[in-house]
């Protein structure tokens, strides 16, 4: 990745010139010598270009002025300079249009690294930052940032600094034909038109930053309702989801309206100095012919040098608000690569190397937030090979220690080891590829069901995916379907049952075949006869592994190896099913509590 400042500040302007300067080392590869010729040719068409456009007033002048003589030289000279000028002006659209083709790649090439460095960074921020952040407003960001990254490049190499270089070549050809009057009247109209132009943006830009917030807003709202459709149905929400988007759109419109209305006093304003501009210029021009100092083809060349002096200050405006609206939707791009990585692996951090795969909590302490500890000093160890239960009330911590366990978050206190191996010290890549995990919610890819199984291991074959399909009992589903492993899941494999779903997370942990296997209360949301055909799948998956299984339901763990008890994130009792029954606390207490809950469903039933 090029290399960048970061600045964590998060008062600081991020919008301004250092943005830019930060998008040069992207613009500019060290790497890349074809992409830097391309820069280098892409400005000499420039100079061409620029030439070629200020000769044009000259050929007009000349030909103007034989036009008002009389004689076949003069008709000769007519002609070749209006043909000459018809020519520079193809010359002018071609250099222009090749200049174009030679940059896009730069441009694209620029555009595409910086958009996978963000993308790379959103992969290693914590589970903490998304969290927090709402999809939906992530990915308008990027959206933004790469669309706006193109066109800004364009009208700075190819507007503004072309305009710069004419204007400094006119002012020296008007100084030389009309005097300093000229030059003086022209550089007090563009300074008054650039201010103008800054001021009225600069009001126009919070406008337009409201308009992205709201913009980011409506479409989170969206996304959220969207993905949450069956929920909407649960509680026939369509109304009240329908109203928080109208909400949200109509404030974008609002904000839209005042941007629009914005623009239109700007465009006024600056009508109204250019063409004081050129009511002066042409007048003095007049002026000047009345007292027999110009002639009538100095005329047309003021009125055309002008034009094209014009043309791009036009645009000016629009050139401004695209660079600095550029500058603001680049700026946040940058945020999100300047967001601190809250879990980072150690420089030079080796390998996770495992032996036997043994798992160690010594003593951790960790939160969520700092005044508020979900595990106290909890201590335990599963020895390699084990398959050990951990149960207890909600809130006791269960799920927070597959979160740590796959390290997206770092304890305050304590370590947690593998095979003797503080976890915090190894690569997090070589950690988690020797974790598989079965969650509760088994989230699938909106892809086919032979992608899904494949995605436990990047270089698994069809015949990889074949027999974890067959080791998960899948094989029964897949027979009858008719595109088979090619069968589309639906978004979040919404196309599945429960179960189904619970499976194909089941043969993607076998494609990963790890040492250590990690059950979070996987047949917790399913029926119970579709549970004990996942549970013996999974005892037959977890065989030779050392396996964690964290349960709601206590039936399901009954056969561990150990059960471990924790309340208020803390290791209360351990042992097996027997003897913590036996022992008549708080695992004792809950078998009993659960066994009434389902001899009452049972009563009901009948």
């Amino acid at each position: 990745m090029p290399p960048d400042t970061a600045v964590n500040d998060p008062n600081a302007r991020h919008d301004g010139w250092r943005t830019l300067l930060r998008f040069l080392p992207y613009l500019w590869p060290r790497d890349n010598k074809a992409l830097r010729w391309r820069i280098v040719v892409a400005c000499l068409l420039i100079l061409a270009s620029t030439g070629a456009q200020l000769i044009l007033p000259y050929l007009l002048k000349w030909a103007v002025d034989a036009m008002g003589a009389t004689g076949p030289k003069l008709l000769q000279l007519a002609m070749w300079t209006v043909l000459g000028y018809a020519a520079g002006r193809f010359a002018q659209t071609a250099f222009n249009n090749l200049r174009n083709i030679v940059f896009e790649r730069v441009g694209q090439d620029a555009t595409r690294a910086l958009a996978e460095n963000v993308f790379g960074q959103l992969h290693r921020l914590s589970l903490r930052f998304h969290l927090a952040r709402r999809t939906g407003e992530v990915t308008k960001t990027i959206e933004r940032g790469t669309k706006s990254i193109d066109t800004m490049l364009y009208f700075m190499l190819f507007n503004i600094a072309p305009t710069v270089l004419q204007l400094a070549v006119v002012a020296v050809i008007f100084w030389l034909n009309f005097g300093p009057g000229l030059v003086a009247a022209t550089g007090l109209a563009i300074a008054a038109y650039i201010w103008v132009t800054r001021t009225i943006t600069e009001w126009r830009t919070q406008l337009r930053q409201k308009m992205n917030e709201l913009d980011g807003q409506a479409l989170a709202r969206a996304v959220d309702s969207l993905l949450n459709y069956e929920t909407v149905k649960y509680f026939s929400a369509e109304a009240r989801e329908e109203s928080r988007y109208a909400n949200a759109t109509r404030a974008y419109a609002e904000a839209a309206v005042k941007s629009e209305n914005s623009l239109g006093m700007l465009n006024i304003a600056q009508a109204v100095v250019v063409n004081l501009l050129m009511a002066f210029a042409l007048a003095w021009t007049v002026w000047g012919w009345y007292q027999g100092k110009y002639t009538a083809g100095q005329l047309v060349f003021v009125q055309t040098y002008l034009t094209q002096l014009f043309r791009p200050l036009d645009m000016l405006g629009m050139v401004y608000r695209t660079i600095r609206q550029g500058l603001i939707d680049m700026a946040e791009m940058f945020r999100l690569l300047d967001t601190d990585v809250e879990v980072a692996d150690k420089p030079g951090a080796p390998a996770l190397v495992i032996g036997r795969p043994s798992v160690v909590f010594d003593n951790v302490v960790f939160g969520y937030e700092k005044d508020r500890a979900i595990l106290n000093g909890l201590s335990f160890e599963v020895p390699a090979g084990r398959n050990y239960a951990i149960v207890g009330p909600s809130g006791a911590g269960k799920s927070t220690l597959a979160r740590l366990l796959f390290r997206f978050y770092d304890p305050q206190e304590g370590r947690i080891l593998i095979d003797g191996q503080n976890i915090k010290d190894v690569t997090q890549a070589s950690l988690r590829a020797a974790i598989g995990i079965v969650p509760q919610d088994s989230v699938l890819f909106n892809d086919t069901i032979g992608y899904n199984i494949g995605y436990g291991r990047e270089d698994a074959t069809q015949s990889d995916i074949e027999a974890a399909a067959r080791g998960a009992s899948l094989m029964g589903l897949i027979d009858r379907l008719p595109k088979r492993f090619d069968t589309e899941v639906g978004e979040r494999g919404l196309k599945l049952s429960g179960g189904e779903k619970q499976r194909v997370a089941i043969a993607r942990t076998l494609v990963k075949n790890p040492p250590i296997l990690l059950l979070d209360e996987a047949t917790s949301a399913l029926d119970t006869r579709t549970e004990q055909e996942i549970l013996a799948t999974l005892h037959r998956v977890a065989e030779h592994r050392t396996s964690i299984s964290i349960a709601h339901r206590l039936s399901t763990i009954a056969d561990a190896d150990r059960i471990l008890v924790l309340s208020d994130g803390r290791l209360v009792e351990s042992g097996r099913h027997g003897e913590l029954l036996r022992h008549d606390g708080l695992y004792a207490d809950m078998w009993a509590r659960q066994a009434a809950e389902a001899e009452e469903l049972g009563e009901a039933a009948e």
